[in-house]
C-alpha cells in the first residue's frame, strides 16, 4: 500500500509498505478516507524537532472506515466509520490519570509515536477511535481533530457575554476558533492576519470583523468599548507582545500557536492589569464534543479547506505551503471513500 513516510528533516517520502496486519489485542485497522495537514506536520518536517522514530508514516488529522477489529475490542465493528485522536498517551502518569492527557508526562503524538493517517491504512489503539455521522463528508471528518484544539483553546480563554474576542492569526486553529466563538460565544468578534484574503474569508464565514493589529484600529472596531480577551494562533512573538499591549485589565490572552523565539515580558504587565497568560495544547476530552459539532459546522468547514486527491499530492503540498501558497485554510488530502 502507499504510505507517506518522514524519515528525517526534510526528508518525506511517498513509498510502497506493507499493509497492516491482523491488528493485536485492543486495536483496529481502518482504511483512511481522508487526511489533513497540519502546521506541526510542517514544522517537524522542516526542523525535524519531534521525530522520535524513523521512519514514521506522517499524518495526525484523519477519519477513516475500520476493516478489522483485534480481540477484546468493545463498541466499534467492521464498517463503522471514526476519526482519530491524536493523542498517544501512557495513561499512567499524574496527568493521566487526573484525566489530562494533553499534558501527559510521555505525551507522544500519533504520526510520530506510532504510524499516522497519510497511509492508505493504519492500525491504531481502539481508544483512540471515535464514531462520527455517517452522512459527513471525509473532508469534514477529518477536522473533527483540530476543531478539538480550537474548542479547548475557546473553553481554556473563557470570555464572558458580550466581551470582545480578538483572534489572532486566521489559518486553521485561529479560524475554526473565530468559526466556534461565532456559534458558542456572544460578542464581537475581530479577525486579524498578515494574509487579508484568509482574514476576509473568515470574517464572512464568521460574521466577524477582519481589521489590522493596532491600538487605532481596534479601538474603531470597538468605539466605547474595550478589549480584554484575545486568542493567539500565530506563535508570532510580535503578534503576541502586540496583543498584551492592546488588552485592558481584566481579561486574558490564550495561546494556542506553535512559537518560535521568546518574550520581552514585564510580569508587572500582567499583574498590574490582572491580565492572564494561558498556554493551550492539544485538546482535553473535547474531541466528542467536537465530533459531534461537525454536522452542524460543515457549511462552513467546507469553505475552509483545499481538497487534494490522493496521497501522491502530500510531498508536493508541504512544500507548497512551506512556501505561503496554499490556499484555503486546511489542505485536506482525500484517500478513499
Amino acid at each position: 500500500m502507499k504510505a507517506v513516510r518522514l524519515h528525517a528533516a526534510q526528508d518525506l517520502r511517498l513509498e510502497e509498505v506493507e499493509a497492516p496486519s491482523a491488528p493485536p489485542r485492543g486495536h483496529v485497522t481502518l482504511a483512511v478516507r481522508a487526511a489533513g495537514i497540519c502546521g506541526s506536520d510542517l514544522h517537524n518536517f522542516r526542523t525535524g524537532q519531534w521525530i522520535t522514530r524513523s521512519p514514521s508514516t506522517a499524518g495526525h488529522e484523519f477519519c477513516g472506515r475500520i476493516i478489522a477489529v483485534g480481540r477484546d475490542v468493545n463498541g466499534l465493528s467492521v464498517g463503522d466509520l471514526v476519526a482519530a485522536d491524536s493523542r498517544f498517551t501512557c495513561g499512567v502518569c499524574p496527568a493521566c490519570r487526573s484525566g489530562r492527557g494533553q499534558i501527559c508526562e510521555a505525551l507522544g503524538f500519533v504520526g510520530e509515536a506510532c504510524d499516522g493517517g497519510f497511509a492508505e491504512a493504519v492500525t491504531l489503539p481502539a481508544a483512540l477511535l471515535h464514531r462520527h455521522d455517517p452522512a459527513l463528508p471525509p473532508a469534514v471528518a477529518a477536522m473533527a481533530e483540530p476543531l478539538a484544539v480550537a474548542l479547548h483553546a475557546v473553553r481554556r480563554l473563557r470570555p464572558p457575554p458580550g466581551e470582545p474576542v480578538l483572534v489572532l492569526g486566521c489559518g486553521t486553529i485561529g479560524g475554526l476558533c473565530a468559526l466556534l466563538l461565532s456559534r458558542l460565544h456572544e460578542g464581537p468578534l475581530l479577525l486579524a492576519d498578515l494574509n487579508a484574503e484568509k482574514a476576509a474569508l473568515v470574517a464572512e464565514v464568521c460574521a466577524g470583523r477582519a481589521i489590522e493589529l493596532s491600538a487605532d484600529t481596534v479601538a474603531a472596531a470597538l468605539p466605547g468599548g474595550r478589549l480584554r480577551y484575545a486568542l493567539d494562533a500565530t506563535g508570532s512573538v510580535a503578534a503576541i507582545e502586540t496583543a498584551l499591549s492592546l488588552l485592558a485589565g481584566g481579561g486574558a490572552l490564550a495561546l494556542v500557536g506553535i512559537s518560535h523565539g521568546r518574550l520581552s515580558l514585564d510580569p508587572n504587565h500582567l499583574v498590574e492589569r490582572e491580565i492572564a497568560l494561558l498556554g493551550c495544547h492539544a485538546f482535553g476530552d473535547e474531541l466528542p464534543e467536537a465530533i459531534a459539532l461537525l454536522p452542524e459546522l460543515a457549511p462552513a468547514l467546507l469553505r475552509f479547506v483545499t481538497v487534494l486527491p490522493g496521497l501522491d499530492a502530500v510531498p508536493d503540498a508541504y512544500e507548497r505551503l512551506l512556501r505561503g501558497e496554499g490556499h484555503g485554510l486546511k489542505t485536506i488530502i482525500h484517500v478513499a471513500d
